[in-house]
């Protein structure tokens, strides 16, 4: 197994067990995806109360400290007052106001340092004192790697609104939000490649195909996340606040209203909001399907959790239409915010489901 072999010479070299070599590894990797988990939910409540453009610099090291007096707070807020959404949105906001928007920004950054320390100060530990498996160490540095590229990506994200425009850019916006998932699914991934294999299964009930509906999930999860990206940034949420229907019905006019044709599926609200509802309704029923495949299956494992990841799918689309119905001019920040987690959860869970069935001594 990828595990066993990774560890041997870790092993080897200090008595352990697979199980003692990979435990503190493996139980970092969950805690940093949980913060990466937290940073999703932050950067909803960042976009979902305006606040993404309160800080119009990029001071990757000295911007980790917020303003400590009344001066530095006048200071930030004269920057801000130079933007066009104060200009278009906020004018006459008091500096109170700004603080309560600066704050949401201000954590989001701070967050996103805090997890590059908190990966790259054990992962620097763990090489030092040799734990790290072979073969596994250029893995780790990847992902650190894509964490500085993702904050080089968010100030790029929120240049785009300071300028000629009051909101960010939703192509921008999208890319942001699917590097944050991409990261969150490798750290799952490699947690589980450091599991210790159970050789106790030896039966022939996974097949490929099983592996390869599971690989579809993981996808469409993703695609899924984009889309959700593009309805925030286009405000899609806000039209269409009914279902299933829209507009009275199931297929809306003005799918196709812009040209090229292709416009439409990154641009058009209408597009956009349908696409992301078709594509729910793909994800669940694939799912479901996948869950009576797993029925046949002699591993109870791949069983549970599949079984979890069609739950979790169910509860994801009930939030989503929730959030939906009651999007009235705004989107209610509790459930927008549960909605953007939940879609984390979700695409967690599928990447854990895939390396379990990808990994299961059942599949032939």
């Amino acid at each position: 197994m990828a595990f066993s072999s990774s560890v041997s010479a870790a092993r080897a070299a200090s008595g352990q067990t697979d199980r003692d070599v990979a435990r503190p590894l493996r139980l970092w990797l969950y805690a940093v995806a949980i913060l990466v988990l937290a940073m999703i939910v932050v950067g909803g409540a960042t976009r979902l109360t305006d606040s993404g453009l309160s800080i119009t610099e990029w001071q990757p090291i000295i911007g980790a400290i917020p303003p400590l007096s009344d001066a530095h707070w006048n200071e930030a807020f004269d920057k801000y007052k130079q933007i066009p959404e104060y200009h278009q949105v906020n004018k006459g906001m008091s500096l109170e106001a700004f603080k309560a928007i600066y704050w949401w920004e201000w954590s989001h950054r701070f967050l996103g340092r805090f997890i590059g320390v908190a990966f790259a100060i054990p992962l620097f530990v763990f090489w030092l004192l040799g734990r790290i498996p072979r073969g596994f160490a250029h893995k780790l540095l990847g992902v650190l790697a894509l964490g500085g590229l993702q904050g080089a990506i968010g100030w790029y994200m929120v240049k785009s609104g300071l300028v000629d425009r009051v909101d960010v850019s939703h192509y921008r916006l999208a890319l942001h939000l699917g590097t944050a998932f991409l990261i969150l699914g490798l750290l799952v991934w490699l947690a589980e490649e450091l599991r210790p294999a159970d050789d106790s299964i030896r039966l022939e009930t996974v097949a490929v195909s099983h592996v390869m509906l599971a690989r579809a999930l993981v996808f469409l999860l993703f695609l899924q996340v984009v889309l959700g990206a593009l309805v925030a940034g286009l405000k899609a949420g806000l039209t269409y606040n009914t279902w299933p229907l829209m507009d009275g019905r199931f297929i809306p006019d003005g799918l196709l209203t812009l040209s090229p044709w292709w416009l439409n599926v990154f641009e058009n609200v209408t597009t956009v909001q349908f696409d992301h509802r078709m594509v729910a309704y793909a994800v669940f029923l694939l799912a479901l399907w996948h869950l009576v495949q797993m029925k046949g299956s002699d591993d109870g494992r791949v069983i549970v959790s599949s079984t979890l990841l069609l739950a979790a799918i169910a509860a994801q689309i009930g939030l989503g239409i929730r959030t939906l119905l009651l999007a009235e001019g705004e989107i209610p920040i509790g459930l927008g915010l549960a909605h953007q987690g939940g879609a984390a959860v979700v695409f967690a869970i599928s990447v854990w489901h895939l390396h379990r069935i990808s990994r299961s001594p059942a599949r032939h």
